[in-house]
């Protein structure tokens, strides 16, 4: 057995140490060709400083061996040193066997460097030169990927896919679901995520996400009950199982799911209002409104909350409470039109006019153009005994919607 191969055999014993002892003490009396084997072999070991030495040394004596060129390259890109590499690319003679990888490699440099026409340029090169080649062809469609080009993506990963379902660590079946889904096409993109290996927890998101999107809830249920198995603390996933199992009538389960979640993530508002709405749901007012008031707490400006609290109050008939939070939301610095309305609206119902009057006079500068708002604000202002404020705001109301006749009959008999 000689040197190199008493070395592979140690390499594959996992006795890194003596095999490198060896390679080394070996450079001193290999050939040529031994050079650029034991040069591989320590690239392979990630000693590529030791493997870019013997590289460059050879390199002197045989400036137009594009295989070595080609193998510094790829050292110098590892190294992060890439305008060195681009030398070594473009130093490669376009007639040698080795022109087509180098367009390739320099393709994927240019890509990472953000110049992706240049890119692209290199790609369609080494298609012309290698129509057949379906590594072209992924590289292609790994461009196109990145750009968020996913139509172009698709078309060139089908015919990557008819000839070969990965390449290194990359999944076609996986590569095809995500432009699938990214173009709209959910119930496609599902096919292919079944026929792929998945347990990385992001993947699993990922296919349990676009099930959710093509409205196989079964599919995503069952898909994020598995990533829980395998990563219990991956917190975005709680929000959309539980909204995922209260779309299936499972309210309990989506209410558990959503619990779980907040231990893991108690500052996460729109996870504490969906569990505010699934508490509800399950019959339990006083929790859902306890959580429905932490959402807002941690974020004043969050208006998803402060809406689910006004329509539940309005819901039991408690606008004492509508009052109370839309006056400390305002004087948090929120200062939405909407909330004015909704203080009228509230001011009214308790039947203190004067406050009622104010907050829909102070809407009115963002709702001026709004039928419903008009109508309602219209209606008040007649039952205040202020008609001629009435009449003006009616008939504004019916220059957005002059096909209400009730409305303009109404109208008609303010005036008389």
């Amino acid at each position: 057995m000689n040197k190199i191969d008493q070395a592979i055999q140690l390499i594959e014993q996992e006795e890194l140490e003596e095999a490198v002892s060896i390679l080394r003490e070996y450079m001193r009396q290999a050939n040529d060709d031994e050079l650029i084997t034991i040069a591989d072999l320590l690239i392979q070991l990630g000693m590529v400083n030791d493997a870019r030495s013997i590289l460059e040394t050879l390199l002197e004596q045989y400036p137009d061996e594009s295989d070595i060129q080609l193998a510094l390259a790829e050292i110098y890109i590892d190294l992060e040193e890439d305008e060195l590499a681009l030398l070594q690319l473009q130093a490669i003679d376009s007639s040698s066997e080795d022109y087509v990888a180098a367009l390739l490699i320099s393709a994927d440099l240019y890509q990472s460097q953000g110049l992706f026409e240049v890119a692209e340029q290199k790609l369609i090169e080494a298609k012309q030169l290698a129509p057949t080649d379906y590594l072209i062809d992924f590289a292609q469609g790994e461009l196109a990927f990145s750009l968020g080009k996913y139509n172009d993506a698709l078309f060139h990963y089908e015919k990557v896919y008819r000839q070969v379902e990965q390449i290194a660590d990359v999944d076609l079946s996986l590569r095809l679901a995500e432009s699938l889904a990214e173009v709209g096409k959910f119930e496609e993109a599902l096919e292919y995520y079944k026929n792929a290996e998945i347990d990385d927890p992001d993947l699993l998101f990922r296919y349990g996400f676009i099930a959710y999107r093509a409205n196989r809830l079964d599919i995503a249920i069952k898909t994020w009950e598995e990533l829980i198995e395998h990563d219990q603390e991956y917190v975005s996933v709680y929000s959309y199982l539980a909204e995922a199992y209260e779309e299936e009538g499972l309210i309990e389960q989506g209410l558990q799911a959503a619990k779980t979640g907040l231990t893991l993530d108690p500052l996460n508002k729109e996870l504490l209002l969906t569990t505010a709405s699934l508490a509800r749901r399950m019959g339990d007012s006083n929790e859902s409104y306890r959580f429905a008031r932490e959402s807002i707490a941690i974020d004043p400006g969050f208006k998803d909350g402060v809406l689910y609290l006004i329509e539940n109050y309005r819901s039991d008939g408690d606008f004492e409470a509508i009052i109370e939070l839309l006056t400390h939301i305002i004087e948090q610095g929120e200062e939405d039109g909407y909330y004015k309305w909704e203080l009228a609206k509230a001011y009214e119902e308790q039947e203190t006019f004067d406050l009622a009057l104010q907050f829909y006079q102070d809407a009115y500068q963002d709702f001026k153009d709004d039928s419903d708002f008009l109508k309602s604000y219209g209606y008040f202002l007649v039952e205040e005994g202020r008609k001629e404020e009435a009449i003006q705001i009616f008939n504004h109301y019916l220059a957005i919607d002059p096909s209400d006749v009730e409305i303009e009959s109404y109208l008609a008999r303010l005036k008389d």
